[in-house]
């Protein structure tokens, strides 16, 4: 059984792992965060390295080289204890590797050290990680759109995530929106997403920061009639955003998503039903009603 179970899950997962091989950022990132392994443990390659070890194989590590890798396995532990998803856990993986190559590397030669900081640079430069492509309903605003539809019909309920392509924690959130909207939207409840990245006259209207520092990315904000009521992550008053986990239990939880798509059914039921105002439901509301009830 010990040995089955962990083979069972690896089955389930071969397609996830196939999708992510498919990607050149995953494979290359793996590359890059095994770099100084690589180097230190190929024969060919690290014949010539220096090494501090008693017995002077330059194919094995040194004990300071065994403590910054005890170091960084603990700074990755503590960061995946927040983290949602697995393209988080892996993110920080990645990263935190990608740092302590560095350090390493530069501790060996600075030559060396250089070389692998211009290939990260050129990495970050040429290669983005893929975007979510799954399922959702979802509108996407532009910096011309997004009041107008708020303004549109005043019943209707919109959550909308102020997001950055850039941002890895948007890209991590993505896939739980996306959930979410397929769970919860209806014709009185909807989602909606702008890029604040490319729409930055959005994000000093509505007071989102998209400082490469900041931590209001993602931000999540419920209107109501037009109006905003509440956002994640909030806002102390010394303008700095509050820690908050962009989990799936943690928007159902702090919006009222059962409550808010309840009180959404019943009112759009007289507006679908109702002979008085056909033109105030949109078209494909009931279709997208009927698909998500199928």
């Amino acid at each position: 059984m010990a040995v089955v179970a962990p083979l069972l899950a690896l089955l389930w997962g071969l397609p996830g792992l196939c999708r992510w091989l498919a990607q050149p950022y995953y494979p290359l990132s793996a590359l890059l965060a095994a770099a100084f392994l690589i180097v230190r443990k190929v024969p060919p390659l690290c014949r010539g390295l220096p090494s501090q070890r008693e017995d002077g194989n330059p194919c094995d590590f040194d004990w300071r080289e065994v403590e910054i890798l005890m170091f960084l396995s603990a700074i990755v532990m503590m960061k995946n204890r927040r983290s949602i998803t697995v393209e988080q856990h892996i993110g920080n993986i990645f990263m935190f590797s990608k740092v302590a190559n560095a350090i390493l590397f530069f501790r060996l030669d600075i030559r060396m050290g250089l070389l692998y900081l211009t290939l990260c640079i050129v990495f970050l430069m040429t290669c983005k990680p893929p975007l979510y492509m799954g399922p959702e309903y979802i509108k996407y605003f532009s910096d011309k759109t997004i009041d107008e539809e708020l303004e549109r019909d005043k019943r209707v309920t919109w959550i909308v995530e102020f997001f950055a392509n850039w941002s890895s924690e948007c890209q991590s959130f993505a896939p739980i929106f996306a959930d979410l909207s397929l769970k919860y939207n209806c014709s009185g409840l909807q989602f909606g997403k702008v890029d604040v990245g490319r729409y930055t006259d959005v994000s000093t209207r509505y007071k989102v920061s998209t400082s490469p520092l900041t931590k209001q990315l993602p931000t999540l904000i419920l209107f109501q009639g037009g109006t905003e009521i509440m956002r994640r992550p909030q806002i102390d008053k010394k303008g700095r955003a509050v820690s908050w986990t962009f989990s799936e239990e943690n928007v159902i939880r702090e919006f009222n998503l059962n409550e808010l798509y309840q009180k959404a059914k019943k009112q759009s039921k007289p507006r679908e039903e109702g002979p008085e105002e056909p033109s105030t439901v949109p078209a494909a509301a009931p279709q997208e009603e009927t698909k998500k009830e199928k």
